[in-house]
């Protein structure tokens, strides 16, 4: 899978609104084994959790076709990191506590997650302790040094081809998006009866919203508060996401549902953001460029594990 750097989570898609790409609750889903990996499982409950990164970064939940094919492309992922895991420990790879600890810091900070208390809400209203995400951490930080070992050398990016994408994509600046947003989650185990109430208060804000109230009469009528996130760049929010904010009128409320709860959306203005730096991002633009050539080069080179191991898929 090709990584997406730069994406931000912010109120829009809760930092930390991780949820089953199917299903209706943690609670409801009964969990199976949906493959076999040499002598290891992939159980349902893992594939879900492999795929609410993806759930949070777009905002948008895929239904129908899209939603089974990406529940496929993500057990491919899982199985390829179970693959991954296992031959790292066979050469001995391992990462420390404070590595762990390390990338835990920068993703607060990416995410703009303030303290230890907030991380530990978002992820328990997932349905994650912090135990069970430092181990996501751990084996995704496994899995890249693992990746920089066996392709890292075949991988070089060139002057040119940094400075063509930053003048495809930095240079002019970009379009920013004032947003405001109202979060609504389902609480954890959430029955049909509650998840229609929570629909309910969101149609009765949108409702009042048409009728001319301000969003934040609207939701005051129900003791919430909508987050004034301020301004964000298109370049920094999921392309499909960012094209529908792009579709609304200023001031337009606009609902994102994913199966952790609603999100209330309001772009309340459109502005141009500077260009900055060829300097400052040509490192960033260039990591950016290394990880996507690596993870082709891992993708391919994970086909060679496939065909020693033994993978029987039951989903």
């Amino acid at each position: 899978m090709t990584k997406i750097k730069g994406r931000v989570l912010i109120a829009l898609v809760a930092c930390l609104a991780l949820a089953a790409l199917v299903g209706t609750g943690v609670a409801e889903v009964v969990d199976r084994i949906v493959a076999e990996v040499n002598d290891d499982i992939i159980t349902m409950s893992e594939l879900q959790n492999m795929a609410r990164a993806m759930q949070t970064q777009s905002g948008v939940k895929p239904t129908g076709q899209d939603a089974k094919a990406m529940q496929r492309q993500m057990l491919d992922a899982l199985i390829d990191r179970k693959l991954a895991l296992a031959e790292a420990k066979r050469r001995g790879i391992t990462v420390s506590p404070k590595e762990v600890d390390e990338a835990l810091a920068r993703f607060k900070q990416r995410s703009n997650i303030p303290d230890d208390e907030t991380l530990a809400k978002g992820l328990s209203q997932a349905g994650l302790s912090v135990k069970e995400f430092r181990q996501q951490i751990a084996d995704q930080l496994i899995q890249d040094r693992l990746l920089t070992i066996v392709v890292g050398t075949k991988v070089t990016v060139s002057e040119a081809e940094v400075r063509r994408f930053y003048d495809e994509h930095f240079k002019k600046g970009g379009a920013q998006l004032h947003l405001m947003t109202l979060r609504m989650p389902f609480p954890p185990g959430v029955s049909a009866e509650q998840r229609d109430a929570i629909r309910q208060k969101a149609e009765a804000i949108l409702s009042d919203a048409k009728r001319g109230e301000s969003f934040m009469q609207a939701a005051g009528k129900l003791s919430l508060t909508p987050t004034d996130v301020g301004f964000v760049s298109i370049t920094d929010l999921d392309p499909r996401l960012a094209e529908y904010l792009g579709q609304l009128k200023p001031k337009e409320i606009a609902p994102v549902e994913t199966p952790e709860g609603y999100q209330l959306i309001q772009v309340i203005g459109r502005g141009s953001g500077e260009a900055r730096p060829f300097e400052e991002v040509a490192p960033e633009i260039r990591r950016m460029l290394q990880q996507q050539d690596m993870d082709k080069y891992f993708s391919e080179w994970a086909k060679t594990l496939r065909q020693k191991a033994h993978i029987k898929i039951m989903l």
